[in-house]
């Protein structure tokens, strides 16, 4: 089967959408991937990607065409057009770069900005293609919950184009079951919408593996870590609450990653006077992830307070399971309720600083064996809940039966 994949974001960028299409390779499938220009967390065009653009042109088995668009940036208006760029040009020269050539399927991966969806519609109505949308990120609702448009009007504006969007495809996916109602405002169709939840980008960790050398080895302390993006929505300000509140105890907070706000983060950290309670090793590839788990006595995972995210399961918590360490989740709503029911870790409520650093005491008080016992649940409620094999069969099966209806 020909597929074509359209998103803004792909390798060198660590989603999960790389994942997919690798293994879609894997399956004997010709794998076509419509993206940008790697920018993403740091808003500014990859070094080594601007050295050597050739060397970006295949990953796995599947042909890359990639797309100019206006970087990230670091503020709301490069954003804004970081977005919009993307859209306009992968509708106007997708196409282009792409005539002549006929796809079974087209599978869209839509975290933000849903106007991804834009230019998969326009290569559904050149080649007949049926389109399958997996969104991980709600719109409008994302945007308000963020700050980033506060305008009823625009809002609602939003919303209509969701709508549009949702009704071209032929199959929209929500990463998390309470997407599901919204989804269906949108869709009407009950039959196009359905679950399809985000796995592990991981494998079981290893528990041998070498802790990060950027890490400098302290057993004295209670490692605690993060990463990923550093963005608004992952409320850094409570965090640091909860690390001003620790400040005297001996715990150590790891932030790997990087973002719209690590430049925010860093001076946040200098003002506070909690240099040596909070660390921030950078931006590392995902292979590298693992040795930075070793570092941890628990793994963070937080979010803001908004509707849109208490309907979300972060990705970063099915490869944190993997890990086999205790999650503290500072979250509402379903990722919250995941990780209590699966027992793998402690859930407060967003924004509640106190309630998380009650939490690392609540952890750090536990023996290592309990500590141990409890990280060991999140392999089994990934197996349960979260197989990446049943996942990737389920988006194989729906592509292929999406082809033959043509």
């Amino acid at each position: 089967m020909r597929i074509l994949i359209v998103s803004q974001y792909f390798w060198p960028e660590n989603f999960r959408v790389n994942d997919l299409s690798a293994d879609l390779v894997r399956r004997g499938h010709t794998v076509t991937v419509l993206t940008g220009k790697p920018n993403y967390p740091d808003g500014s065009v990859f070094p080594e990607f601007t050295s050597n653009p050739s060397a970006f042109d295949s990953f796995e088995g599947a042909e890359v065409v990639r797309v100019p668009l206006i970087p990230r940036g670091k503020g709301g208006v490069t954003l804004i057009l970081n977005y919009l760029s993307y859209a306009v040009s992968a509708s106007i020269l997708g196409p282009w770069r792409l005539r002549g050539r006929q796809f079974d399927a087209i599978f869209v991966f839509q975290g933000s900005p849903v106007t991804v969806g834009l230019p998969a519609i326009v290569m559904k109505w050149r080649t007949g293609a049926p389109i399958a949308l997996w969104v991980l990120d709600l719109w409008p609702q994302s945007l308000e919950a963020v700050g980033a448009v506060r305008s009823p009007l625009v809002l609602g504006l939003v919303d209509r184009m969701v709508t549009y969007i949702y009704r071209q495809c032929d199959m929209v996916w929500g990463q998390s079951r309470a997407f599901l109602a919204e989804l269906n405002r949108h869709v009407v169709d009950s039959n196009k919408v359905d679950y399809l939840p985000s796995w592990s980008d991981s494998p079981i960790m290893d528990a041998d593996v070498l802790p990060a050398s950027e890490v400098p080895l302290r057993p004295d302390l209670f490692n605690i870590v993060f990463t990923g993006n550093i963005g608004e929505a992952q409320n850094f300000p409570a965090v640091l609450d909860a690390a001003a509140e620790l400040r005297d105890e001996p715990i150590r907070w790891v932030i790997v990653g990087d973002g719209r706000q690590r430049d925010w983060l860093m001076e946040e950290v200098q003002r506070r006077g909690l240099q040596d309670q909070v660390l921030l090793p950078g931006r590392f590839p995902l292979e590298r992830m693992h040795s930075f788990f070793s570092h941890a006595d628990a793994l963070l995972v937080s979010l803001k307070t908004a509707p849109a995210f208490a309907m979300t399961i972060p990705g970063k918590v099915q490869s944190y399971l993997a890990a086999g360490k205790p999650v503290i989740a500072m979250l509402d709503g379903e990722g919250a309720a995941l990780i209590e029911r699966s027992g793998a870790g402690i859930a407060v409520p967003s924004g509640d600083s106190q309630g998380l650093a009650n939490a690392v005491r609540k952890l750090k008080a536990l023996s290592p064996s309990e500590r141990s016992g409890m990280g060991k649940l999140g392999p089994e409620v990934l197996a349960r809940e979260f197989d990446r094999q049943s996942i990737l069969d389920m988006v194989e099966n729906t592509l292929v039966r999406l082809a033959g209806r043509r």
